[in-house]
């Protein structure tokens, strides 16, 4: 061996290196200035000769193994004949040659900055850094790969590139970030990798990577290299337009969300695990229908990544991946693409609450709690059997934060439904006494969990103004909804889950129970407004054993589509944004599942049409005026006609729009009996023009007849001036339109 070589090599490191043990390996591998020369080593275990070139195949140069059988190659030049980049080629047998550059010759390109910010928690566009990020470096073209693993002894990249073997490819350790990086030449989208983690007890874990933004197909788990910046977007008008609205502008406008699971609104192949249509295939047929029933939004549940498909996608291990299952994503970013084309927004169930244990994934990332609460009794869900978040630590909110970020940056999507966020913010939930940690002050406000949902917000809010975060927050904590500034949360809207149970407990009562019940109806009104509430009936109320939306309905088939089309007319007149789960609007009657399409065939049947045509027009009307949403959050939007006929079952409330005219007054009947020449008080003198009546025979109706426009007269009723005489059909909702008239 060449002297000043020898006197070069650390040979501490290089049994580390070895070893697989190295965790800064640029130490010992790659070129380096030495005395007047320069050196150059190579580890490639297995190979026979390796020589060196400049990029144009000149300055020929064979490097000697230093020690037999090592793998370790190195040549001392007594000047410097080589700048980085340089070529090698690795020969491993007769005409098996391996020519790449070397990637322990390129600098680091995550700056002092970069892990400044990531250490703070506000490195917003973390995603950039940290994954696998295609991209050309002094003229050579590979893959960039960075991963947070601060606890590991080192790690390295495997993947189908090299073999899978851990000592080709050691990372460096970014001082004491805990980051590491490598950029390897040659490796192209579609490569498929993972990261070799040695842990401080030694032992080794495949973990695939937290950022990546494609996987395998389960029940493969590897990550896949992917290019996010090839796609053409064409919907720059859409996305201007978005970052002009204000929280104070979306709370006024229409939304009528279509919960979708895609991968069982239809299958391509039933009865089998992967007939999923394409998200590109998807778009075009989705697109369209949610454009003839009038949806302004649909929300997409398990988008992310994740590897049992009975979770619906609430149980993730790839945060920054859209699931292969229905393609890759490009395919993705057409599917968003061609919904805004619709006019469709597009919202994503988001699920920073907690994570699987799946070993391949983040749970014990780098051989200790990292991304979950190193304590149990806040580090995980006992009933659910997955970790918790630490939020407590800067980088993993920043992971999540940045996430948040990331789809709306990157996928263009306009909001994100944050999944039980009650588990989230009490630290005793779902937990029996003596399995939960209070905070310091001794309560079961998770304070880490509150201060994670100010920053998200505030931040989503002034970095992608126009994109929404929404909370399904099951319980009474205060100011979900109000502005951080103002001690809230600052999500923009909520799920309205009182609202909810109350309503379909009293939709499932037999109406001869409903009067004693009353309260169910009209209870929601008492803090409406307490919150901006999005009034929904989602996928959880139809799996389960909880039955259908129409298999709730009591009695005989008519009268269960007849309740259900009053629940819908109520629902919609209600204040508070809509959002219907897939095949409600069509009453199907087995409860939904994720391994089957929905019941498509029941249009067969002309009520279930009905119900659909019943829905349809409700969207349509819905969006035509304003009355049915400008004033959602203000009290001046709604107000009770009448609701004190609790031995009948009969309310009538009217929607106040942004100006006097076109204000709408509807009428209920919870009971399956027609009530003949009934009079109702009413707001003003006028007429009330009928808008929809759901006991039209078109949608499966009676047909009671009453004209179209009804002149109210100076009789006074319900402590009202004025007054109308209707034959008020059983089980019905009619919508009247009327202008406010002053006596």
């Amino acid at each position: 061996m060449n002297k000043k070589l020898e006197q070069w090599i650390n040979w501490v490191e290089y049994d580390e290196l070895l070893a697989e043990k190295h965790n800064a390996p640029s130490n010992i591998l790659g070129i380096h200035d030495f005395h007047d020369g320069q050196v150059i080593t190579v580890y490639r275990p297995e190979a026979e000769k390796i020589i060196v070139t400049d990029m144009a195949g000149k300055n020929k140069t064979e490097l000697e193994e230093v020690e037999p059988e090592s793998g370790f190659f190195g040549v001392y030049l007594s000047k410097k004949v080589f700048d980085a980049p340089y070529m090698l080629s690795i020969q491993y047998g007769p005409g098996n040659v391996v020519k790449t550059s070397d990637p322990y010759s390129f600098k680091s390109i995550i700056s002092d900055m970069d892990r400044y910010l990531f250490a703070e928690g506000k490195h917003y566009d973390i995603y950039d850094k940290l994954g696998a990020h295609p991209c050309e470096i002094n003229g050579i073209k590979g893959t960039h790969f960075a991963v947070w693993a601060p606890h590991a002894r080192a790690v390295s990249v495997v993947g189908d590139f090299n073999m899978w073997d851990g000592r080709l490819h050691p990372m460096n350790i970014l001082g004491v970030s805990g980051i590491y990086e490598l950029f390897i030449p040659n490796v192209e989208p579609g490569a498929i990798y993972k990261y070799k983690i040695l842990t401080r007890t030694e032992e080794e874990l495949y973990k695939a990577d937290p950022y990546a933004n494609e996987a395998e197909l389960r029940p493969n788990n590897a990550s896949v290299v992917a290019d996010l910046t090839t796609f053409e977007w064409t919907d720059t008008k859409w996305i201007k337009e978005r970052r002009k609205e204000t929280r104070e502008s979306m709370i006024k406008k229409p939304m009528s969300i279509y919960e979708c699971h895609i991968g069982s609104w239809k299958k391509k192949v039933e009865d089998d695990d992967n007939g999923f249509y394409n998200y590109r295939e998807i778009a075009k047929s989705l697109g369209s229908y949610l454009k003839k029933m009038g949806y302004t939004h649909v929300e997409l549940m398990g988008i992310a990544e994740h590897p049992f498909d009975g979770s619906w996608g609430y149980q993730v291990t790839g945060y920054y991946a859209p699931t292969r299952r229905y393609g890759d994503p490009e395919d993705f970013m057409y599917f968003v693409n061609y919904l805004h084309s619709c006019g469709i927004g597009v919202i994503l169930d988001w699920v920073p609450a907690h994570f699987p244990r799946d070993a391949y994934a983040l749970g014990r990332f780098d051989g200790q709690a990292l991304y979950e609460h190193p304590d149990k009794r806040r580090g995980e869900h006992p009933d659910w059997g997955t970790y918790i978040f630490d939020y407590s630590k800067a980088e993993v909110s920043n992971f999540l934060i940045a996430n948040a970020l990331f789809w709306s940056r990157k996928f263009h999507v306009d909001g994100l439904r944050v999944d039980a966020v009650a588990s989230m913010l009490y630290l005793d939930y779902g937990k029996q006494d003596g399995d939960w940690l209070p905070n310091e002050d001794g309560g079961n406000e998770n304070y880490d969990a509150i201060e994670f949902f100010h920053q998200l917000n505030e931040i989503c809010e002034k970095e992608e103004p126009g994109t929404m975060i929404i909370a399904e927050e099951s319980t009474a904590w205060a100011g979900v909804t109000s502005p951080v500034e103002l001690s809230g949360l600052g999500f923009l809207f909520k799920w309205n889950m009182g609202w909810m149970n109350d309503f379909l407990e009293y939709m499932q009562m037999d109406p001869y129970f409903r009067g004693p019940n009353h309260n169910r109806l009209t209870f929601s009104m008492q803090y409406a407004y307490s919150e901006n509430f999005i009034q929904s009936i989602s996928h959880d109320e139809v799996v389960h054993l909880k039955k259908s939306m129409i298999e709730k309905m009591p009695g005989e088939v008519d009268q269960k589509f007849a309740n259900l089309r009053l629940a819908y007319g109520f629902m919609y007149g209600h204040p508070g944004k809509k959002l219907l789960f897939m095949g409600q609007e069509f009453a199907q009657y087995r409860e939904w599942s994720e391994a089957r399409s929905l019941d498509w065939f029941a249009l067969d049947n002309p009520l279930n049409q009905g119900c659909q045509d019943f829905v349809k027009e409700l969207n349509k009307l819905y969006k035509k005026y304003d009355a049915f949403y400008i004033n959602d959050m203000d009290r001046i939007g709604f107000e009770w006609m009448s609701v004190d006929r609790s031995d009948i079952s009969v309310v009538s409330f009217v929607r106040r729009g942004s100006t006097s005219k076109d204000q709408l007054l509807f009428v209920c009947n919870f009971t399956p009996v027609l009530r003949e020449n009934m009079r109702f008080g009413v707001p003003c003198k006028g007429n009330y023009k009928l808008l929809l009546t759901s006991d039209d025979p078109k949608y499966g109706g009676s047909g009671v007849v009453n004209p179209k426009t009804l002149k109210a007269t100076d009789v006074e009723y319900d402590d009202r001036e004025h007054s109308i005489v209707m034959n008020l059909p059983p089980l019905s909702v009619s919508i009247y339109k009327f202008d406010y008239v002053e006596d």
